[in-house]
């Protein structure tokens, strides 16, 4: 007889080790681990079902039947096989099921593995009230695969000391609409929701506590597998039920403009630049879209002001080379600076994401009314140095909450920016200068400034930076004879040309 699931401890962080330990041993079965994690994923979400349905109290059923029981109950010769039957079957569920087990396969091939990975998620009670427990086990397994270079998982998790300190900066509210249209995991949405609990405020009607799990929050992840882990994440975290409406959808968020729009944006886009089709860089065409480019980074600042709500506020993870590509990089900081007031930059040292060296910054900035002088919204760009005078980075940065602390005090939530102070990491740099700057560049440090705070460093203080400008400047110029040579086409293909005569 199944024991009942008060008589099991709830989870807590050493299970996560254990949990991971099993996934060293699947390995060996040629079990990736992302892939674990996903099949983890999903024997705890069947787990959490079961035990909601068999509360003394209030009983839920979300699935309509007990498949944790018909699981695990099932004898080890058969146990693969109806596995597997219920994963199929669960495809075709409308709302989280449906993105929980969608295209999920079993990659457990031994069925004597797989009945202990199921026995070892029997032996815990995962639906804690308060979803502390489990949300922090998934959240520490989500951490160890990032660790595990081999899966390349760190492109979609970023780093929750950053997310943390993200947060406190832009302190979300009960009646905001949150958005990440690069969730991943859906860090940025569970630390948001995690600060709302925390920071309840007084008088929270239940129509504004029900909002939190039913539209305050929503996310875009491109990758099926990864949208499955973020939505997860929310299950866990109790963002959001196993048989609510999604609030992951999966998709490509630069392919239309958006149709919903939000008081907070928070998002770690993906690095690097769009694939190519025919040698050729492909390039989003929308009608609010700035510049044409085939930089994903660019294209999703632009996809980012089209989103937010006029007053709406925004953080941006980037990479360096947006803060100085020519070309398109450009066009759209000028449009960035006049349309939003682009208030404080971030500067990461190396190494924090994935790629080791990779130089990773967080912009903040507010969608701003036009002002009625014509002038750009941006009056002053705040720029933060946790980069100099650091050690030369190694296979990754590991920044913990409190080297965080200094820039979130600095920051000032909640407080007029007037009352902030510069100091030795920390400088506030005009907008009239910033225009004026070569290419309108943000490349910018405030550790210890030369007299002339635009000064340009020594070419041998970083090379790898003058690498990213050369290959910078190489993709713009190549985007832009790209561009020529498809209009000269055009223009030959309808024969006639322009009247000589004419200026050009």
């Amino acid at each position: 007889m199944n024991p009942p699931a008060s008589s099991h401890p709830e989870p807590d962080q050493d299970l996560a080790k254990v949990l991971w330990s099993f996934a060293d041993v699947l390995r060996e079965d040629g079990v990736s681990g992302i892939e674990y994690v996903e099949q983890l994923a999903c024997l705890i979400l069947l787990k959490v079902a079961h035990e909601h349905s068999h509360r003394p109290l209030n009983p839920v059923d979300v699935i309509g039947y007990d498949t944790w029981a018909e699981i695990r109950w099932t004898d080890r010769q058969n146990q693969l096989t109806r596995y597997e039957e219920t994963l199929d079957h669960l495809a075709n569920r409308p709302g989280n099921l449906g993105m929980l087990f969608r295209k999920a396969q079993n990659r457990i091939s031994d069925p004597a593995k797989l009945s202990r990975l199921i026995d070892l998620v029997d032996s815990y009670r995962w639906s804690r009230t308060d979803s502390t427990g489990r949300g922090a086990v998934f959240e520490a397994l989500l951490a160890r695969l990032t660790a595990d270079t081999k899966t390349g998982a760190g492109q979609f998790y970023t780093p929750r000391p950053l997310i943390e300190a993200i947060v406190q900066c832009v302190q979300p509210g009960v009646g905001d609409t949150i958005i990440d249209p690069a969730c991943g995991t859906g860090g940025f949405l569970t630390k948001s929701f995690e600060y709302l609990v925390e920071h309840f405020p007084p008088g929270v009607t239940p129509a504004e506590r029900a909002r939190l799990t039913n539209g305050a929050f929503g996310g875009t992840e491109l990758v099926d597998a990864t949208a499955r882990l973020a939505t997860m994440n929310l299950v866990l975290h109790g963002l959001t039920r196993a048989d609510a409406q999604p609030m992951i959808t999966v998709g490509d968020a630069l392919a239309q403009p958006p149709t919903r729009h939000a008081t907070l944006v928070l998002t770690a886009p993906p690095f690097g630049r769009r694939s190519t089709i025919a040698g050729e860089t492909y390039a989003y065409y929308r009608p609010d879209f700035w510049a044409e480019t085939g930089n994903r980074q660019l294209n999703f600042l632009q996809h980012v002001h089209s989103l937010l709500q006029l007053n709406g506020r925004a953080a941006v993870v980037v990479p360096d080379n947006v803060l100085f590509e020519g070309g398109a990089g450009e066009h759209v900081r000028r449009r960035l600076l006049d349309a939003c007031d682009v208030h404080t930059l971030l500067r990461l040292p190396p190494g924090v994401f994935y790629a080791t060296g990779l130089k990773t910054n967080v912009l903040f900035f507010d969608k701003a009314a036009p002002r009625p002088d014509g002038r750009p919204s941006t009056k002053q760009l705040w720029v933060y140095d946790l980069r100099s005078h650091r050690p030369a980075p190694t296979k990754t940065t590991m920044l913990t909450s409190a080297e965080y602390d200094d820039f979130v005090s600095a920051y000032r939530p909640g407080r007029p920016r007037s009352e902030r102070v510069e100091s030795h990491v920390f400088r506030s740099f005009n907008v009239e200068d910033l225009l004026a700057r070569d290419r309108t560049n943000f490349d910018l440090l405030a550790a210890d400034l030369p007299d002339d705070p635009f000064a340009p460093a020594e070419p041998e203080a970083d090379l790898h930076h003058m690498a990213q400008e050369i290959t910078s400047e190489l993709r713009s110029a190549l985007e832009e004879l790209t561009a020529l040579t498809e209009a000269l086409q055009l223009y030959g293909a309808h024969g006639d040309g322009p009247d000589r005569g004419s200026a050009t």
